[in-house]
Formats: C-alpha cells, sequence, structure tokens
C-alpha cells in the first residue's frame, strides 16, 4: 500500500490533539512581529500579536515560505518512500501556494491542495484525506477527491473587532467607521477563494453569534455531520458555549464538535473578538 504523509501549512488552525490523532502535521508559517521573525505557533502567539497593536499600534505581518523552505519540509518524507499532500489556504489570499507548486516540481512526489478556504476550512478537508488515507487510498485518489470535495466547504466567521481588518486592508476605512458607529459585526465568507462581507449583524455582541450560528445552522439537512468546527481567535467563553448549544440545538446528529483557536496568521488579520462555525455540506 502506498505511503502518503499529509501536511497543511499552519494556517488550518488544528491543534497538537488534533493533529497526533489523525497523523497530521503542519509547517509553520512566517510571522514578522515589529522587528522579529518569527513562526506560528512555535515562537509567538496571537497574544503576542494583540499585545503589540496594543503597545504599538502598530499590524504584525505575515508572509509565505519560500521554495526553498518547502522543498527541505518535505524531502526527509519523500527520500522515505512518501507521497506527500499539502494543504494550502487559498491562493486568492496568500502566496504559499504558489510557492509550494514551484517547489513540488523539483521535488516530485508532492501534491500541493489549493483549498480556496482558511483556518478550519483547511482542517476540516484534511481530516478528510486524512480518513481516505485511513480507508487505502492512494495519494492521487486523495486529491481528486478533495478537489472535489472542497467545493463543499461551509467557511464564515463573524468580527466584532472590525479594526483590523481595516488596517490589514480587508476593509475600506468607511466601511470600518460604519461598522463601529452603528455597532455591525459582519459575517465574512469565503467565496471562490475569497473574503466577502456577506451579511452585517447589529446589536449586542451575543445576539449578533446567535444569530449568526442561526443563519448558519437552522433547518439545514444538508450538513454533513462527521464533524463541525467552532474556531475563534480569543472570545469570551459565553461565546463559545453558546455557539455549541447552537450547534447541538439545530445539528443534534453531530458526531464531533471541535472547539479550536486560530494561530497567529488568521488572528493577525481578523483580530480578537472572531468565531466561525465551519463544516462540509454533504
Amino acid at each position: 500500500m502506498e505511503k502518503v504523509k499529509i501536511f497543511g501549512d499552519s494556517t488550518c488552525d488544528l491543534p497538537k490533539e488534533i493533529l497526533e490523532r489523525f497523523d497530521l502535521d503542519v509547517m509553520p508559517l512566517p510571522v514578522m512581529i515589529g522587528d522579529r521573525q518569527c513562526l506560528d505557533g512555535v515562537d509567538a502567539t496571537p497574544e503576542d500579536i494583540y499585545q503589540y497593536y496594543e503597545t504599538t499600534g502598530k499590524m504584525s505581518k505575515t508572509s509565505a515560505p519560500n521554495t526553498n523552505d518547502y522543498k527541505e519540509f518535505w524531502k526527509p518524507w519523500v527520500d522515505e518512500g512518501y507521497e506527500v499532500i499539502h494543504f494550502h489556504i487559498s491562493s486568492d489570499i496568500s502566496g504559499t501556494y504558489n510557492f509550494a507548486c514551484m517547489a513540488a516540481k523539483e521535488v516530485g512526489h508532492v501534491h500541493p491542495i489549493d483549498t480556496r478556504v482558511l483556518s478550519t476550512g483547511i482542517g476540516l478537508l484534511m481530516l478528510e484525506a486524512a480518513d481516505l488515507r485511513d480507508e487505502g487510498r492512494s495519494a492521487q485518489e486523495i486529491v481528486d477527491i478533495i478537489e472535489k470535495r472542497k467545493e463543499k466547504c461551509q467557511t464564515s466567521f463573524l468580527v466584532d473587532v472590525v479594526e483590523y481588518l481595516w488596517k490589514g486592508g480587508r476593509c475600506s476605512s468607511v466601511a470600518a467607521l460604519g461598522a463601529n458607529v452603528l455597532k455591525l459585526k459582519p459575517r465574512i465568507d469565503l467565496v471562490d477563494g475569497r473574503m466577502i462581507s456577506t451579511k452585517k449583524y447589529r446589536g449586542k455582541t451575543e445576539k449578533c453569534f446567535a444569530a449568526y450560528a442561526d443563519d448558519l445552522l437552522a433547518g439545514k439537512d444538508n450538513i454533513k455531520l462527521d464533524r463541525i468546527f467552532v474556531t475563534h481567535s480569543g472570545i469570551d467563553q459565553k461565546i463559545v458555549d453558546l455557539m455549541v448549544s447552537k450547534v447541538k440545538e439545530h445539528q443534534p446528529e453531530v458526531k464531533e464538535i471541535f472547539v479550536t483557536k486560530a494561530g497567529c496568521t488568521i488572528s493577525c488579520h481578523c483580530g480578537p473578538g472572531t468565531l466561525g462555525i465551519l463544516f462540509l455540506y454533504k
């Protein structure tokens, strides 16, 4: 049987316990906090990014690994006879996929996937791939199935602090000002690989997140119920608990609910107080 190793960039936001359980691994992406070069989840946390912004008013910056980084990361596994599948954040958001494709041509036996999503949307697809690997599927079979399945990945999140999106160039200053003044919380969906504001909720935080969960989950009979993620960038535990209860209320047959926290790359652009409910459609 073909040996298959599954990786993702750290933007998949999967915690250590899930990575170990499903025999997955991640490549940490570079993050610049001021003049300090860090690696996502290795020597930097979202709290470091938030603290830097609070004390300096400046945003941290993210970047993509270069082709040599990818080649060095994969080579030990390829040398051991593995076919490598590597999952990447949408190529409309980051250059990681393009760099990986260039590196893969040189290394061989590597299959980069442009997921067209981010955060645990990537994680969901990685877990699907792990299930297929454990069924004995070949790397190419897994890639072919995931390429079709990724179109069914519902990736969205609700933003409480819009200034990170504004300063990161993800929304205009006018939109950010309006959201603050009117106490609006934008819902961001990944549509065709791009971040699109699809709806705005108004009112108290708890009410907005409850409405977001209702919109996503209520009355839906086409959600794949193996697993649903509730992923946040640092938020009141009451909101997390409310979201979990909403998942159970609207989708009581769900097998597993994973509550996870976003890493540096995602948090750098979305800021604290962001939460998403992520799942696959059947």
